[in-house]
């Protein structure tokens, strides 16, 4: 590893995805992660706040802060997930964290950290948006040190909360397109790449077995997380990386092919709201020729993966 670590501030809603994700940042050496701010989404955000300290002292990490953010969508009510069981991380019957969040919010955290930080920070969102978009409305000042915005959401293809919505930008559709103008650079690392990460059960067995509590743990939520849906959890299955990919992708950008494309969020009431719509197209179509060209946001969007790398990536780094 060659350079400064590059400084990575997580925004998530721990479920057990979110959780690999913190496994790898903590572990990686190339990754400095300042800070983790907490949002509803696979549970609650109470929930989410001690899941996220839970994983972080599991993992051995340093004192990093972490902070409680938004309760609830912009818009929308809380709609919890609940593939990732009842306390949101695979009821694993975790012990409770020693450790306790700092006295202020997701919002004022992220303000602090990213203007505080030497170098320009990567801001990493593996959740629902509405923390981010707070802050960008809040204090738009922040975008001056920010290097890059990479985010777990959005497809360009197949959804999974609805036929065409992945469920970070479903959950709040708002906060996504108010994302998407940062006016900064942004990676979406959506649920076409998120399902192609796959750790096998031989190396799933190997993480359970190890003596190392941060190690055992990733393996734990590997086994929660059964790389096929409908794959009984306790079967010891292959098991998605997940949110992991998108702490990868900021680790080691060559294992994504990125294009600049045209994304906007679908807000309409309906079945397509909160589809990300990616604009594939060579040239412009009839109806921009009729009506004008609109501004849309252009995008590094992932659309494919080498994910043996990623996944052997992950496997070196949280067995440090």
């Amino acid at each position: 590893m060659t350079g400064q670590p590059i400084p990575v501030i997580i925004d998530c809603d721990t479920g057990v995805d979110d959780a690999l994700a913190l496994l790898f940042a903590v572990r990686h050496p190339g990754l400095d992660l300042r800070a983790v701010t907490c949002v509803a989404g696979n549970t609650d955000v109470d929930g989410v706040v001690r899941n996220t300290l839970t994983v972080l002292e599991q993992a051995g990490a340093p004192d990093i802060p972490v902070a409680r953010g938004a309760e609830r969508p912009l818009l929308e009510p809380a709609r919890p997930a609940p593939v990732h069981g009842a306390d949101g991380m695979g009821d694993l019957g975790l012990p409770a964290p020693a450790r306790t969040a700092v006295a202020v919010d997701a919002v004022t955290l992220l303000h602090r950290e990213i203007l505080a930080s030497p170098r320009p920070v990567t801001l990493v969102p593996t959740a629902p948006l509405t923390n981010i978009a707070l802050l960008l409305r809040t204090h738009p000042e922040v975008t001056r040190n920010i290097e890059r915005i990479v985010f777990m959401g959005g497809a360009v293809s197949t959804g999974n909360a609805t036929p065409v919505a992945e469920f970070n930008v479903w959950h709040d559709p708002e906060a996504a397109a108010i994302l998407l103008t940062a006016g900064v650079p942004i990676t979406m690392y959506g649920l076409d790449v998120f399902r192609q990460v796959v750790v096998d059960s031989a190396e799933v067995h190997r993480l359970r077995t190890s003596a190392e509590p941060g190690t055992r743990l990733a393996g734990e939520l590997l086994a929660h997380r059964p790389a096929h849906q409908g794959e009984p959890p306790e079967a010891e299955e292959a098991g998605g990386l997940g949110d992991a990919g998108a702490v990868c992708a900021v680790a080691d950008p060559a294992g994504i092919t990125t294009r600049l494309l045209p994304v906007e969020v679908s807000l309409a009431p309906g079945p397509t709201r909160g589809q990300t719509v990616v604009d594939r197209r060579p040239r412009l179509g009839e109806s921009e020729l009729h009506e004008g060209g609109r501004e849309r946001a252009l995008v590094d969007v992932a659309l494919e993966v080498d994910a043996d790398r990623y996944v052997k990536l992950y496997l070196e780094t949280v067995r440090r």
